[in-house]
């Protein structure tokens, strides 16, 4: 279900993109060179891949992630890498016939702050028929927490018991808020909402996401990160060409944005690399000494979509978190006078 409205919307990334770069141009030096002038290797092209004006391979368009595929590997298929074509069979069909909406492999069972037909998770594997996201390591599940990363996350539960769980709206998640998703959760499969459209100005890459409305304006022209003094919720990104992939590198993150109980010293490195007219794999690994014993990789087909990315108003339609924080408050009234009777 995508009925809403957007606060910066693609129109605006776009905007924001080529002022941006602009900007840059005025400010460069006159011998410097055109930002997004250098042309992807001969050697490393692919004939098929359709190109930009200046060389690259285009990655533009809508792309549609939903997934039934879990990003973990289910014990059910320990030691596998891919489905059988009866399993695949079976899988999609437990998928559709979940009567909450949610994935086959999902343990939750409370129920959802949507009803099951407003949800939109994938009812189909991926194409190559694995049995996870995770790609490396090859157990497919996520490499274990580091004994920093486990103190660190007894010590937020614990700062969690000193307050209500709705004292204030900063007591909820930023997801909850409205706020981002984060990088890279906002790129994984979710409940809706699962499209990215991405575009391409010579100096810039916008990479866009219907949910939340996240838009990460990537620099091509070769500048450093930003100091680690200044950290933002989606980190500071940059991008580069290997060859016809798009490799987007991502630092300096703030404790507020924790994927997966990341750190603020999260390291994401992204690749965009089309395979054909109608599918783009997107690949990521994420690396915190401090939270993982190792790096892990997730990678997964895109598939083309003619869209439209709709506008998210979660704001101004978020009665969920509205609701949340008037029950806490009526629970305290209705506490307060049990008290007094009491009295």
């Amino acid at each position: 279900m995508r009925t809403h409205r957007c606060s910066i919307g693609v129109a605006g990334a776009i905007a924001l993109a080529w002022l941006a770069q602009g900007l840059d141009a005025a400010q460069a030096p006159a011998n410097a060179s055109t930002p997004g002038a250098s042309r992807a290797s001969s050697a490393a092209r692919t004939p098929a891949v359709p190109r930009t004006p200046d060389g690259h391979a285009d990655l533009q368009g809508i792309w549609d992630y939903r997934s039934a595929t879990p990003l973990e590997r289910p014990a059910q298929f320990a030691g596998r890498e891919t489905m059988t074509a009866e399993e695949v069979d079976v899988y999609e069909r437990r998928a559709a016939e979940r009567a909450d909406g949610r994935p086959p492999d999902d343990p939750r069972t409370e129920q959802s702050v949507h009803p099951s037909w407003w949800l939109d998770y994938g009812k189909t594997v991926v194409k190559t028929r694995r049995t996870s996201l995770i790609v490396d390591p090859p157990d497919g599940r996520i490499p274990p927490l580091t004994a920093e990363a486990k103190e660190r996350i007894a010590a937020r539960r614990a700062a969690a018991q000193s307050h209500g769980p709705a004292d204030s709206p900063e007591d909820r998640s930023l997801f909850e808020r409205c706020l981002t998703r984060g990088v890279p959760d906002g790129m994984l499969p979710g409940p809706y909402n699962n499209n990215m459209q991405l575009l391409q100005t010579p100096g810039y890459v916008v990479i866009f996401t219907e949910m939340i409305h996240d838009a990460r304006i990537v620099p091509m022209d070769g500048r450093p990160h930003n100091s680690q003094d200044i950290r933002n919720w989606m980190g500071d990104s940059r991008g580069r060409w290997e060859g016809d992939t798009l490799v987007v590198d991502t630092v300096n993150f703030t404790g507020k944005t924790s994927f997966r109980g990341s750190g603020p010293n999260l390291h994401v490195i992204e690749r965009f690399t089309r395979l054909d007219a109608d599918t783009l794999e997107y690949r990521f690994t994420v690396d915190d000494p401090s939270t993982w014993t190792k790096p892990w990789t997730v990678a997964y087909p895109m598939v083309r979509t003619e869209g439209p990315i709709y506008e998210y108003g979660c704001h101004e339609g978020n009665y969920g978190l509205l609701d949340i924080l008037k029950g806490a408050r009526s629970e305290e009234r209705d506490g307060g006078e049990a008290a007094k009777k009491k009295d």
